[in-house]
C-alpha cells in the first residue's frame, strides 16, 4: 500500500514538472506597444487582468496566505494624510522635486522597487521600465530574478543610475559572479534582500497550477558558464527558487557583499528599529523598510 502511494506521488509529479514546462514553451507575453488612458491604478489592474493568462497575473497581483499583509499595506496609504502649505507665493513652475540619494541627482524622490519576472507582463519586461525611470530621471532597480540581463539593463539605461537587487544564493561563486556582472556595467548600489529565506504560501499561485514560463536571465547566464544543474527560473515554482537561497543571514553578509562589489549596500526586509541598527552598524549604506508587499506573509 505504502509503495502503491509512493508511485501514486512520484507520478503526480512528474505529470506537474512536465506541465509546467509546457506551460513554459506555450507562454507568449504580450508585444503590445501604444499609449493607453489610466483613470486609476485599480481601473489600470482590471484591464491588465483581461489581457493577461491567468497564472502570470495571479503571480504578479497576489499575496500571501488571506492576502491580509497585502490588504493592509495597501490600504495604509489611506491612512497617511497630506498638510497642505498655502500663502506661500510660490508658482507652479518653481516646484522643484529633485533630491540625491546616495550622492545620485534624482529628479523626484520616487525610485521604482525591484520587481521579479517582469517578462510575464511585456516580452520587453525590465528593459521597458528602466526606460521609463530614465525618462523620468529616477532609479531602476533589477532583481536577480529579472527577465532580462544587468547588461541589457545598462544598456538601455544610458547614463541613467541603476540599482541591482540581490537574492543572495548559498553558493558564493553565484554570488561573486553576478555583483561582478553589477561592477562591470555600472551599478551604483546593491539591494541586498533578507528578508525571503522562503516563498510565500500563495494560495492563486497553488490554484493556477503557477510555474514560471520564463527563465530568470542572471541565472541562466550562470547556469550555462557553470552547468552546476541549478534552477533558472523556466518550468519551476518560487519554493524551488527559493530553495537555492541563502536563508541564515547574519551582519557579515552586509560587509561581504560591500567587500566583494565595493558598492553601497542597501539592506531591504527591515521592519524593525532592532534590526535597522544591526544593519547601519554592519556597515549599510541604507535600509529598506518592506514586507515584500505582502507577498510572503
Amino acid at each position: 500500500m505504502k509503495t502503491n502511494h509512493l508511485i501514486r506521488v512520484v507520478a503526480s509529479l512528474a505529470m506537474l514538472a512536465t506541465s509546467g514546462l509546457a506551460y513554459a514553451e506555450e507562454y507568449k507575453a504580450s508585444t503590445d506597444e501604444k499609449a493607453i488612458k489610466m483613470t486609476n491604478v485599480a481601473s489600470l489592474e482590471a484591464r491588465v487582468q483581461a489581457r493577461m493568462e491567468k497564472g502570470a497575473f495571479g503571480y504578479i497581483r497576489g499575496g500571501a496566505e488571506d492576502e491580509n499583509n497585502l490588504r493592509s499595506n495597501t490600504e495604509s496609504f489611506d491612512k497617511k494624510y497630506i498638510m497642505p502649505r498655502v500663502l506661500q507665493g510660490i508658482e507652479l513652475k518653481e516646484i522643484d522635486l529633485s533630491t540625491q540619494l546616495l550622492g545620485i541627482p534624482l529628479k523626484t524622490p520616487i525610485i521604482q522597487a525591484p520587481m521579479a519576472a517582469q517578462g510575464l507582463a511585456h516580452a520587453s519586461g525590465e528593459l521597458a521600465t528602466a526606460k521609463g525611470m530614465a525618462q523620468v530621471g529616477s532609479i531602476f532597480s533589477l532583481s536577480t530574478y529579472g527577465n532580462k540581463t544587468i547588461e541589457e539593463v545598462a544598456n538601455v539605461s544610458g547614463k541613467n543610475p541603476f540599482f541591482f537587487q540581490l537574492y543572495m544564493s548559498k553558493n558564493n561563486q553565484f554570488n561573486e559572479f553576478i555583483l561582478a556582472q553589477a561592477v562591470k556595467y555600472g551599478a551604483k548600489a546593491i539591494i541586498l534582500t533578507v528578508d525571503s529565506p522562503v516563498g510565500g504560501y500563495r494560495e492563486e499561485d497553488i490554484k493556477n497550477n503557477f510555474q514560471f514560463p520564463l527563465g530568470f536571465a542572471n541565472l541562466e547566464m550562470f547556469a550555462r558558464k557553470n552547468d552546476d544543474g541549478s534552477k533558472t527560473g523556466k518550468g519551476a515554482g518560487i519554493s524551488e527558487i527559493y530553495a537555492q537561497a541563502k536563508q541564515a543571514f547574519t551582519p557579515e553578509d552586509i560587509a561581504y557583499v560591500h567587500r566583494i562589489s565595493g558598492l553601497p549596500v542597501i539592506v531591504k526586509g527591515i521592519q524593525s528599529p532592532e534590526d535597522a541598527e544591526i544593519a547601519i552598524q554592519a556597515g549599510a549604506a541604507g535600509i529598506w523598510d518592506s514586507i515584500q508587499g505582502g507577498r510572503l506573509l
